[in-house]
């Protein structure tokens, strides 16, 4: 463990995550292709359920805390963790966030992307692009001996500069052996604060961003976040480590 608590993953660890990444990834590619008008988000699931199978992975998210599906699925205004429902179709002009995650020789991996079906509005591309971009801002900063907030305060600048907000219910963390392990990765703070950044840390950087303001609100079914005034929310996620010659993406095709 790192002073701050924080475990530094040993090489064999990381060599563990960096396939369980690369497995992710290629799931998450087949799914974002798979994404189409008329498709139930159950239908969605069902694909990630075979995935997994035929990887012969565990899915992350399936029981966690009681969440009922293999995969997060968010529209529009959801903002994260949607349930996949045999009722909702995803249509065109959509923003479909995924979030995923799996279980590969007892070590985690999770990612996320946010995607537009078929012609979108120009406003729901912006904010998809921003969010991605400011996702890069942020592991860009994920360097040995900078401070954690260096990436959150990276997040918020290029998101606010935009006219967007980051939303600050739900944060990014680390994860290993456990989904969410320390630190939380807030996608805001004051840069060249919180816990130093060492060489085998392994963090979730996750970027949520609402094109209106930040607040958000749990719906009844327990699980399912939306922006508060309805405006559309993406999400984009990584799972990097840090290494002596900077940031490595372990979720990266």
């Amino acid at each position: 463990m790192s002073p701050a608590g924080i475990s530094i993953k040993t090489p064999a660890e990381i060599d563990i995550m960096r396939r369980a990444g690369k497995i992710l990834a290629q799931m998450t590619a087949e799914l974002k292709r798979s994404l189409t008008s008329g498709q139930t988000t159950a239908e969605v699931d069902r694909l990630a359920q075979k995935l997994m199978a035929q990887q012969g992975v565990k899915a992350a998210f399936k029981g966690y805390r009681g969440y009922p599906g293999y995969v997060c699925i968010s529209i529009n205004d959801e903002v994260v963790h949607g349930i996949p429902n045999e009722q909702r179709r995803i249509q065109t002009g959509d923003i479909v966030s995924l979030d995923m995650g799996i279980v590969y020789q007892g070590y985690y991996a999770d990612m996320a992307f946010s995607r537009g079906i078929g012609a979108i509005a120009p406003g729901s591309q912006k904010l998809m692009d921003v969010t991605r971009e400011a996702l890069f801002k942020g592991i860009e900063k994920a360097k040995e001996h900078n401070r954690l907030f260096d990436i959150s305060a990276a997040v918020q600048q290029w998101v606010e500069s935009h006219g967007f907000s980051v939303v600050r219910d739900f944060v990014g963390h680390g994860i290993g052996k456990f989904l969410h392990e320390d630190p939380e990765i807030p996608n805001y703070g004051t840069a060249g604060s919180g816990p130093e950044l060492k060489s085998g840390m392994v963090f979730c950087v996750e970027p949520m961003v609402n094109a209106g303001g930040w607040q958000t609100k749990i719906l009844q079914d327990g699980w399912t976040v939306v922006t508060k005034d309805g405006k559309p929310s993406a999400h984009f996620e990584h799972m990097i480590v840090i290494t002596p010659n900077g940031p490595e993406i372990l979720t990266k095709l």
